[in-house]
């Protein structure tokens, strides 16, 4: 039976995150993922890539966010600070060289900090084929995906677009293939070494690895906890 491998939440947006043994699920998504954010005077959110929404800051990928208590602490190495302490927006904005801000994301947002979908899902099969067919190092935190399910068939998970699975207490519906950027490629998120991940990927699978999924009902996921993919119809 598959099962939780991993557990990984964002409190800061594009920061390296935390593991986790144990989640709640809301509509939302995790609670405390992706909930805080860095923008730039434009409003554009602080990344490690360009487009719509995103400026490359990748000195962002630098910090990590960890959740304590109701609290969200930003630190880097040896230093720290609170979330929304205006120290740190002033350490974020000599790092990047002009001015950045933490910001919560608003109850009302048209659009939510995610980048896509609230919850990400990779199977450590398709990790296992990343790492044997691409030669790449495929750590599951280049790709920032909240949960890693323990598989036996790569891309397994893509199969499951447009049903619902189980994981622990929470049902999820698995939307659509995630598609990779450059950030894969790039150290953070507490991998300290680039890697060549994105062109083989996308020669080989459309640079697409791990899926999209929205919550269909809340509940608690935990480590170990079994994950019950959609049947597959009976070929017959």
């Amino acid at each position: 039976m598959a099962r939780v491998t991993a557990i990984r939440r964002y409190p800061v947006k594009a920061m390296e995150g935390e593991s986790l043994a144990s989640v709640a699920v809301d509509r939302r998504g995790l609670v405390g993922d992706r909930g805080l954010a860095v923008l730039d005077a434009d409003g554009m959110f602080a990344a490690g890539k360009r487009g719509s929404r995103w400026m490359p800051h990748e000195e962002v990928l630098a910090y990590a966010a960890r959740t304590v208590d109701d609290a969200v602490v930003v630190s880097r190495g040896d230093r720290a600070w609170s979330a929304g302490d205006p120290a740190l927006d002033a350490e974020l904005s000599a790092a990047a060289g002009e001015p950045l801000r933490v910001v919560a994301e608003p109850a009302d947002a048209e659009r939510p900090f995610f980048d896509s979908s609230p919850v990400s899902v990779v199977g450590t099969a398709t990790l296992d084929w990343c790492r044997t067919e691409l030669g790449v190092d495929a750590d599951p935190r280049r790709l920032r995906v909240n949960l890693v399910i323990e598989t036996d068939e790569p891309f397994v998970e893509e199969t499951w677009i447009g049903s619902a699975l189980v994981a622990g207490a929470a049902r999820l519906r698995a939307t659509k293939r995630n598609a990779r950027c450059r950030v894969i490629d790039l150290a953070q998120n507490g991998v300290t070494e680039t890697a060549r991940f994105l062109k083989p990927l996308g020669e080989r699978r459309d640079a697409c690895v791990a899926v999209y999924c929205e919550v269909v009902e809340p509940g608690e996921i935990r480590l170990g906890d079994p994950v019950l993919p959609p049947r597959r119809p009976v070929r017959g």
